[in-house]
């Protein structure tokens, strides 16, 4: 059995992934802080709740309401994702 060679990452290398972890933990602390939290905190439930609808009317033959409920799962991860500052400002220009 021949030896493992090793790659030892360069400086720049273990700053960028420094920074990537940084960038994580203050996105993780920003969601925390949020005003709309315990709603977001909320949200995979609904998900997981909604998709074991969804396959119960595919089961059934109702692919027109799976259809309606993952459309529905779209909208609203694209909602929890924008603040709620940002989705007022951008009803006021409409």
């Amino acid at each position: 059995m021949s030896k493992r060679s090793y790659n030892r990452r360069t400086d720049d290398e273990l700053i960028a992934e420094l920074e990537s972890r940084i960038k994580k933990i203050e996105g993780r602390i920003e969601s925390k802080e949020r005003e709309d939290a315990p709603v977001v905190k909320e949200v995979p439930k609904i998900k997981r709740n909604l998709g074991k609808f969804s396959q119960l009317c595919l089961d059934h033959g109702r692919g027109d309401i799976a259809n309606s409920i993952l459309a529905f799962m779209a909208t609203l991860e694209s909602q929890v994702r924008t603040l709620p500052s940002e989705r007022s400002r951008s009803l006021a220009r409409s």
